[in-house]
């Protein structure tokens, strides 16, 4: 039956609906920092430094008093400025040299006489009608100290990667209640830090920090709203904390556009989710981790808060549940020694099927995640206002989330995921030959591939958990994670090659989205089908519609309600 998104807030329980909520919204502040840089990090137009005080400037036929006056003529890198010395001497400052003219008897914009080049021993002039200051203009990460400049996003990305591995094994050993809290405190502390770091390198070694505990509480936050929503719910929950992340992104272009000085900005999006962090120590631990711990008495007790909230007269009782569990145990023989056999990542290429399956989900997670963050972070260089692009380019991901739950569950997962990666592909094409003076278009057509790469990045979650049997579930979905991270750190890069051609990032993203939608094809359809146990089974999917529905063990009716109230089983994600 159907399941919309009204249906989704209507079937939580009190108990697990402000549990939600106060995990989620504290996703927002992974949107934040991991976008941040779009602003904090920009270049403004500069030129050398000049070695005494300015009597007069020439821009070409314009004559002005200050060099501040000249930015508003400055259309090129090519462009140099002319300046008179109140000593006389006259200089050409270009952005990385300047020049010191022989003859100064005249003061002209073009001049064949001999001159002398010097380096920008004096520093560098910036502009500063738009940004009053960036982390560019604070240490001089322009000419030959540019790609120090370039390395700020990808090194926080690098920090993601690293994170998210750590506190994911953190979350199964310590739990999930303690990460949140340690993530969502180290998330306003580091992100403070960040503001008032003294140099370029203590900047990105703290953002590298800020980087590692939002990927972690990001990962974290993903299973512990699982375990707690029931089963009807999760793809609409795991969609959900998506959609507070876009949230997030809309959030920088709003602090962006009203603060212009990055440290400022810096601390204003630190303390956008300082209520979470007031509050969240009162969040309990997830009963499906203490219950894999063994603390049954605690288990039982945050099922009697439950219980009490959701006005439950007799809450489920840990001891009726186990053995209901146990029994399934016995009957479908899931206890045998074979079970606990140890498995790897060679497991995902055992055979050819599940080896082509493997490859072509890994390259659906790269290019995910290399679409989503070239489209994001080039949405600042589209024209027009930067500022709106940026809170757009979030806002669109909203309904993107609700389509992607919609076609997941009416067309199917393959089906909604083919066509959504080839208009990817041919929205980056279509960009390519738009002329460039119809801003409006572009930014139009920017949101739209947004758009459907978003769905595409969204859906793969589930259909990758679905795809995979039991034993190695847990083993894909984390090894296309880690494909999905490579690709969050590849795709700055990919954005920087906009200075060999101004649409290189447009090609790449459209030809693995191109690349990826044809391979989807020959991946099975899951929809409607009951997940599998072994690599065998999985291996029949979509060669025999019988071969699985006889094989997956059946959990009696009394279990499935006990444990749908607070989840069943929980799948690790991250953008």
């Amino acid at each position: 039956e159907g399941f919309s998104s009204v249906n989704f807030f209507l079937s939580l329980y009190r108990f697990q609906a402000c549990v939600y909520f106060a995990s989620v919204f504290q996703a927002m502040s992974c949107g934040i920092h991991y976008l941040a840089s779009v602003f904090m990090a920009v270049t403004p137009n500069f030129v050398c430094g000049i070695p005494g005080n300015v009597s007069s400037v020439l821009f070409y036929n314009s004559s002005e008093s200050s060099i501040e006056d000249i930015w508003t003529l400055w259309t090129s890198t090519e462009n140099y400025i002319v300046v008179q010395l109140e000593n006389g001497e006259i200089w050409e400052l270009n952005q990385c040299s300047r020049f010191k003219r022989e003859v100064t008897l005249d003061l002209a914009y073009e001049y064949k006489g001999n001159k002398s080049k010097f380096p920008c021993s004096d520093g560098f002039l910036y502009d500063d009608t738009k940004w009053k200051s960036t982390v560019v203009t604070q240490w001089d990460l322009v000419c030959d100290r540019e790609w120090l400049a370039k390395l700020i996003q990808p090194t926080f990305m690098l920090g993601v990667l690293i994170g998210a591995v750590i506190f994911g094994d953190i979350a199964d050993r310590l739990g999930r209640q303690r990460v949140i809290w340690f993530t969502s405190a180290g998330q306003f502390v580091f992100g403070i830090a960040v503001a008032f770091t003294f140099d370029y390198y203590s900047f990105v070694i703290v953002r590298s920090l800020l980087a590692m505990v939002s990927s972690g509480y990001l990962v974290v936050a993903f299973v512990y709203v699982t375990e707690f929503v029931g089963i009807k719910a999760r793809t609409w929950a795991s969609m959900h904390v998506h959609a507070f992340f876009a949230v997030g992104i809309m959030v920088v272009a709003l602090v962006g556009y009203l603060v212009r000085t990055w440290w400022v900005y810096q601390i204003f999006l630190s303390i956008a989710t300082l209520p979470f962090v007031l509050c969240c120590w009162m969040l309990p631990e997830t009963p499906l981790w203490l219950l894999s711990e063994g603390r049954y008495e605690d288990a039982q007790k945050v099922i009697n808060i439950m219980a009490r909230w959701n006005k439950v007269s007799t809450p489920c009782k840990v001891s009726e549940l186990c053995s209901v569990q146990q029994d399934d145990l016995v009957r479908t023989g899931d206890n045998d020694t074979s079970s606990t056999k140890k498995h790897n990542i060679l497991d995902l290429f055992c055979n050819w099927h599940i080896a082509r399956r493997t490859i072509t989900v890994w390259l659906i997670w790269f290019t995910g995640s290399l679409g989503y963050y070239v489209f994001s972070l080039s949405s600042v260089s589209l024209g027009g206002n930067e500022y709106l692009n940026l809170f757009l380019i979030g806002a669109v991901e909203l309904p993107c989330y609700i389509i992607a739950c919609i076609g997941m569950d009416k067309l199917g997962r393959r089906n909604t995921l083919i066509p959504f990666l080839i208009l990817s592909a041919l929205i980056c094409v279509l960009i390519m030959f738009l002329p460039q003076d119809f801003n409006i278009l572009i930014i139009l057509a920017n949101m739209a591939g947004k758009f459907s790469i978003g769905v595409a990045f969204g859906l793969i979650y589930l259909y990758t958990a679905e795809l995979y049997p039991t034993i190695v579930r847990s083993l894909a979905v984390g090894s296309g994670s880690m494909m999905c991270r490579v690709g969050s750190v590849v795709a700055p890069f990919c954005v920087y090659l906009r200075s060999v051609w101004i649409f290189m990032p447009l090609l790449l993203v459209g030809i693995m989205a191109l690349l990826s939608g044809i391979l989807t094809i020959m991946l099975p359809e899951t929809l409607g089908k009951p997940l599998t146990n072994t690599l065998v089974e999985a291996t029949e999917i979509g060669r025999n519609k019988k071969s699985c529905s006889g094989k997956t063990p059946a959990h009696s009716g009394a279990a499935l309600e006990k444990i749908e109230m607070f989840g069943q089983e929980a799948v690790s994600t991250e953008k």
